[in-house]
């Protein structure tokens, strides 16, 4: 889920002439929340998405969607619009230098990897000696989902965005991306990489909790979780999402200034002490809950 986590923001283009007004959500169990105050001329918005979803598990309030209409820019992690995202990815997701994954593996290890590839992901391994292993992993989640047509929350909201003729803009590239995994050894993301198809199992059940939680916007539950097993990693949590989140709110004091914006990303990076809803708060913003049903 991290490297999923590591895809999406929104802005949009619309003015908003009259007064709109937003119902508030008496506790904190909601993906969508509104800033506002610090000198905020117009509301802007936070959302949280789940990289991966079966399809028919994907809807959006009118609450929402109107969010979105009263916003003048949508911001995702990824400009998920710009055809040259797609081909960063593939430029961006090999490692440096000479690596290859067999470098990374005893000859016993190497091969249970690629017998993994080969007989339950169907996929041969050769074609991918040089992707970062980390990468590796988010090839695994759709074998978790209980359907056969998962999809990305932030693929839905782009189409949402554009029926709205809103410009959708990224908070990061993915060559920032790339980086993060860069710092990460990748002998340790291969020894992880290997621990994900050795719990499959375990990790498939605790993937099933998490969408749970997402689909309830359970945000207390999503915040106990994350740190537990694969779905956080405590080793390199401030790469991962401290030191971004930090980053995402200079930019998005910077934005808000200037218009209103929504924003869509994981919703991992929502909660916590360092998390976007306290670090903005921290800012002196006002951040409040919303109905989402």
């Amino acid at each position: 889920m991290i490297f999923y986590s590591l895809l999406t923001v929104f802005f949009f283009g619309c003015k908003a002439q009259k007064a709109v007004t937003f119902v508030q959500q008496k506790n904190g169990n909601t993906l969508l929340w509104e800033i506002s105050g610090n000198g905020l001329q117009k509301p802007s918005f936070l959302f949280g998405t789940f990289h991966l979803l079966c399809k028919q598990d994907i809807h959006f309030s009118d609450q929402l969607k109107k969010a979105v209409n009263f916003s003048d820019e949508v911001y995702m992690e990824l400009d998920m619009d710009d055809p040259s995202t797609m081909l960063g990815g593939i430029l961006y997701m090999n490692m440096r230098g000479d690596t290859t994954l067999s470098d990374l593996y005893t000859a016993k290890e190497y091969t249970r990897l690629k017998n993994y590839f080969s007989d339950t992901l169907k996929m041969p391994l050769t074609l991918l000696q040089k992707a970062k292993p980390y990468f590796l992993v988010a090839l695994l989640y759709p074998r978790m989902m209980n359907c056969s047509s998962p999809a990305g929350v932030e693929e839905q909201l782009v189409k949402l965005a554009k029926e709205d003729k809103k410009e959708i803009q990224g908070l990061e590239t993915m060559q920032f991306q790339a980086s993060v995994f860069d710092s990460i050894p990748y002998q340790w993301q291969a020894k992880e990489l290997l621990k994900n198809i050795d719990s499959f199992s375990v990790n498939k059940k605790e993937f099933e909790t998490m969408l749970d939680y997402y689909k309830n916007q359970d945000m207390d539950s999503i915040k106990r979780m994350l740190g537990k097993s694969e779905f956080g990693s405590d080793k390199y949590d401030d790469l991962l999402l401290t030191d971004r989140n930090k980053k995402w709110v200079k930019k998005l004091d910077s934005f808000m200034k200037k218009e209103s914006v929504f924003v869509a990303v994981g919703a991992g990076h929502l909660v916590g002490d360092n998390g976007l809803i306290s670090l903005l708060k921290k800012q002196g913003y006002t951040v409040e809950a919303l109905k989402n049903k």
